[in-house]
């Protein structure tokens, strides 16, 4: 049966279609690259499914896909539920005056003021409960207050469940399960947060609201269909249609297979999305008339990490939430720069590879076996307690460019490129940077800005936007305010890549607002 409607991609743009769309009475195909995961399958040892590789995606489709580009790590999630997977809950608005410039007309913080509430009505954000506050929550506090900017320190919404009676743990909890349980709205059953710190690479108590627990999960209750791993490649335009190929890279195996619809939402991410229309337009001459502002205005949200060493203090960063706090100077009050500083936290991945081993009994090779002894003997349960991972975003630069050039390597071949100078972004990420100095120090840390960006000028983002960019117009916009394509009646783009400028926080709600927008835009033509 031919689909009413395609969706390229699960994450926070893909969701919200499948969902509004086949609860609508439409009939819905949702290709997604990665594979469904269950908590039983999240990645802990080191032999797990960890990477994706889009050179051999039917041999490795694990849990990250971590592209290298020009003075760039881009990190991004696999998987039914895109993004959600892997980003650490935040679920909050976009400052109305980050709205009000570089946007089409139609689009303002008043206008998607329903849409983020259709959001926060699916992801039930909570802020983190004042019985169960990390040692890192209290140091943002307290730097906050040491620095003069009480003021602008708040808790941040977290698309997490937390139990009202719980507590943050003395140590580490002995279990990543659930202590108790409830049956959500959509009918799936979650936990409550237990403090694992595992919050990027898989809650399993499933205490994270990720999308296949609620928009996606009421998608496929009101008949949608789901293909994880289905790689698209590029989309045809057919008459008053669009046929999309793509590469069903299950059991290891790569088969081309094609479908049709009459409408197309690509929901693919920042990079999928505009490579997919790359690909179409340049490689194909399948979507000729793609706008020229294609590739044009990638931001990384100016994401930076400053790790601060304390000799007397226990932050325990990989126990609980990995973000929970924000001190917002997005005003311009800083000189101009605007940055919002985040604490932050990784997951404990040695002492969850150790776990994993002792718990599958699995035969390493003589030197694993005695590297991991050797772990085992140093390992005391909290390796990093007396570290900070002062995270944030600030407005960079915004003026990345992402175009197909030659592999290197395999010059036959295209792959996406990007062209971003550091240069001009030095002065956002360079007020953050600056920040987290000046807290650590106020608290008695010691900040050590990594060699990536005070060497190489690098940067790693798990936050990329734009490539496909709205505007009024072809010539300055891919998309327009709708988020249909400009000269594709029926195609659209809704994700994170339609973002025409950074807007200096964590961009999850606004995307899923912006598709919330767009789908009822679909449904009521």
């Amino acid at each position: 049966m031919t689909p009413d409607v395609i969706i390229i991609g699960s994450g926070f743009g893909g969701a919200v279609h499948a969902c509004r769309q086949a609860v609508a009475g439409r009939s819905v195909l949702v290709l997604e690259r990665g594979r469904r995961w269950s908590p039983q399958d999240y990645p802990r040892g080191p032999y797990d499914a960890w990477i994706f590789d889009v050179d051999e995606p039917h041999r490795q489709n694990g849990w990250l896909d971590l592209r290298i580009l020009d003075d760039m790590w881009v990190a991004q999630g696999a998987g039914v539920g895109g993004g959600s997977l892997i980003y650490a809950s935040v679920s909050i608005d976009a400052r109305p005056q980050m709205l009000d410039a570089g946007w089409p007309d139609p689009i303002s913080a008043r206008e998607l003021a329903p849409y983020y509430e259709a959001v926060a009505d699916m992801l039930r954000p909570e802020v983190l409960p004042d019985n169960q506050r990390t040692p890192r929550f209290a140091l943002m506090q307290e730097a906050a207050q040491k620095t003069g900017a009480a003021d602008r320190f708040r808790k941040l919404d977290l698309a997490v469940s937390f139990d009202p009676d719980g507590r943050f743990p003395d140590t580490r909890p002995a279990s990543e399960e659930a202590q108790k349980t409830f049956t959500n709205s959509q009918g799936r059953q979650q936990g409550y947060c237990v403090h694992a710190g595992n919050c990027d690479i898989g809650c399993k108590a499933q205490a994270k609201n990720t999308l296949d627990l609620n928009y996606l999960a009421a998608a496929e209750d009101a008949g949608a269909e789901i293909r994880p791993l289905s790689l698209v490649s590029h989309i045809v335009a057919e008459g008053a249609g669009y046929a999309v190929v793509y590469t069903d890279i299950s059991g290891g195996q790569r088969r081309e297979r094609v479908v049709r619809a009459a409408q197309v939402v690509l929901a693919a991410g920042s990079l999928g999305s505009t490579e997919i229309l790359f690909r179409s337009r340049d490689q194909f001459g399948t979507l000729p008339n793609i706008s020229p502002a294609l590739g044009q205005s990638w931001s990384s949200n100016g994401d930076f990490l400053t790790p601060a060493f304390y000799d007397n203090r226990i932050l325990s960063p990989t126990i609980g939430p990995t973000i929970t706090s924000a001190i917002d100077y997005l005003d311009g009050s800083d000189g101009g720069m605007r940055y919002f500083v985040e604490d932050g936290g990784f997951p404990d991945v040695l002492g969850n590879a150790l776990k994993a081993r002792s718990r599958t009994g699995r035969r390493f090779g003589m030197a694993n076996r005695a590297l991991m002894s050797f772990a085992k003997r140093l390992y005391d349960g909290d390796p990093l307690e007396g570290m900070m991972p002062w995270f944030g975003q600030a407005m960079d630069g915004g003026d990345g460019r992402l175009y197909l050039g030659r592999d290197r390597l395999r010059p036959w071949k295209k792959r996406l490129k990007l062209d971003w100078d550091a240069a001009r972004s030095e002065r956002g990420v360079g007020g953050l940077i600056a920040a987290h100095d000046r807290l650590s120090r106020a608290t008695g840390g010691t900040p050590k800005v990594p060699p990536n960006w005070t060497i190489f000028r690098n940067l790693v983002t798990p936050h990329p936007l734009g490539g496909c960019k709205m505007g009024s117009a072809r010539i300055s916009g891919v998309v327009d305010h709708r988020g249909e394509v400009f000269g594709h009646q029926g195609l659209y783009v809704s994700d994170g890549s339609v973002f025409p400028r950074p807007i200096g926080l964590n961009p999850s709600k606004t995307i899923a607002a912006l598709a919330e927008r767009t789908a009822a835009g679909i449904l009521a033509r």
